[in-house]
């Protein structure tokens, strides 16, 4: 399947008590039979790691619940199980990596896809390769349209090539997200800072960087609108963009525009909020870099731009919320109109802790959380099997394994993170695997059954909890 917007249901089979697959009703929850590992066979995997291997056997012996290890072992690899494919070009590592059930590599997805493995390539040189790999590849994409989410591998051909944008051989999708831009420089600094090889800042990686650097000048939009617009003869108005495809009305201010969410859904108010606090943290890992590689007019560049966005948001992203005291918007756009809800998608006004954006204790993204996580954020949904944070892409009543994960990744309480734990153990409907979302009352119905960024982000969880509170696993949760 290529469509973001396929829908993959088993609803109905929960009320009406049907088994399937080897499973069996209980206490209303679809559950296995047994806890027989769904990887694919070792010679059917498309990379196997031996650092991950070990690490699966570690942290698994430490879970006393039998299926949130099963789920953990057929999870955290998937990945590298069924989405990675390696080569070297022109003597260099190369990796395409898909999303899953999509035939295609999002910038975004695929550097959070490899993310939690980034630990373990200093004892893995396959693994460290692989990642460089990513790197490279990313590179290439955005040398060929930085305003692009999605691309293609070899001459595959896109459902949307008849998109009303500028689309070019090679990309799948072209979205304009200020996120596509942020999680290649967050994924550079991170395997540079894990690994400290500095071959991946060849001469190609250098040009990529720069044009992220005027593609974020230029949709600061201060002048003009830029270059990029974007139209989609679609019956879903989120796919397509307001304004003629450039995007409704936005006061220049210092942020920058971002026509996508990461959920690849059309903003509301262009001045995404989240994603520019994403882009200071890329601009801060940017600077880092550039220095050490003796680039300092980059450097410069990078710091001029950080600090405009930065005090743009201080001047525009909050708002006084009347229960929650002042907390951040999710959407704004320059005129004083702001959008309060939370969307699942990574960056989130709930995960800026998990990229770095601010402090986890900071009193704003405190009372912001207890807004996201209660009833007055328009897509927080609480049903009979669990509540938690949807999205406008997958409708109403859909809650994202996602933020589950992200709540628990986030969180300074231990018994929080253990209900997390607990919901994400009840809701994989007995597939033992994280989906894209499911309804608030049947886990059975769900969309995506195949989303390789929300499995290794269930994995990454897994690890985090087992370092840092393994007394969590060690009993029933």
């Amino acid at each position: 399947m290529s469509n973001r917007r396929t829908f993959i249901k088993t609803t109905g089979l929960a009320a009406a008590g049907i088994s399937f697959g080897g499973l069996s009703m209980a206490n209303g929850l679809y559950q296995p039979d047994g806890f027989i590992s769904k990887r694919p066979e070792p010679h059917m995997r498309n990379f196997t790691s031996i650092a991950v291997e070990k690490r699966i056997e570690q942290v698994k012996a430490s879970i006393k619940d039998p299926e949130l290890a099963w789920m953990f072992e057929n999870c955290y690899p998937n990945t590298l199980d069924t989405t990675v494919s390696y080569s070297e070009q022109g003597g260099k590592p190369d990796t395409f990596v898909i999303t899953g059930d999509i035939h295609a590599m999002w910038l975004r997805d695929s550097s959070a896809q490899v993310w939690p493995y980034l630990g373990l390539t200093r004892n893995d040189e396959p693994l460290r390769k692989l990642v460089a790999g990513v790197i490279n590849r990313q590179v290439r994409c955005i040398l060929l349209d930085p305003y692009a989410n999605a691309f293609l591998d070899g001459n595959a051909i896109s459902e949307w090539k008849s998109d009303i944008t500028e689309m070019k051989p090679g990309i799948h999708e072209r979205k304009w997200e200020i996120d596509s831009l942020c999680y290649p420089v967050r994924l550079s600094h991170g395997y540079w800072k894990t690994t400290g090889d500095e071959s991946i800042f060849d001469v190609e990686w250098r040009k990529a960087m720069k044009q992220v650097i005027r593609t974020f000048n230029e949709q600061q939009r201060k002048e003009n609108r830029g270059p990029y617009s974007f139209k989609r003869t679609t019956a879903w108005q989120t796919d397509t963009v307001a304004g003629n495809g450039w995007g409704n009305p936005a006061k220049p201010n210092g942020l920058i525009v971002s026509i996508f969410r990461p959920s690849d859904d059309a903003t509301i108010f262009p001045y995404l909020i989240p994603s520019n606090y994403f882009a200071t943290a890329s601009l801060l890992q940017l600077i880092e870099i550039f220095d050490h590689l003796g680039m300092h007019t980059e450097a410069e560049q990078c710091l001029a731009l950080k600090d405009e966005v930065s005090e743009a948001l201080l001047r525009h992203s909050k708002v006084v919320n009347p229960v929650y005291g002042e907390i951040y918007s999710y959407e704004t756009d320059g005129y004083g109109n702001h959008l309060m809800m939370d969307d699942s998608n990574v960056p989130s006004l709930l995960a800026l802790p998990y990229l770095g954006c601010t402090d986890r204790n900071d009193p704003v993204y405190e009372n912001t959380r207890r807004f996201i996580l209660s009833s007055d954020n328009p897509y927080y949904f609480t049903g009979k099997v669990a509540e938690g944070v949807g999205s406008p892409h997958t409708l109403s009543n859909k809650i994202w394994p996602m933020t589950i994960i992200m709540r628990a990744l986030t969180s300074t309480d231990k018994a929080e993170i253990r209900v997390c734990l607990r919901m994400l153990r009840d809701t994989h409907a007995g597939t033992g695997f994280m989906h894209e979302s499911f309804n608030k009352d049947n886990p059975a119905d769900y969309t995506r059954s195949w989303f390789a960024w929300a499995n290794t982000l269930f994995g990454e969880l897994i690890c985090k909890v087992h370092d840092e509170h393994p007394e969590i696993l060690a009993y029933d949760i």
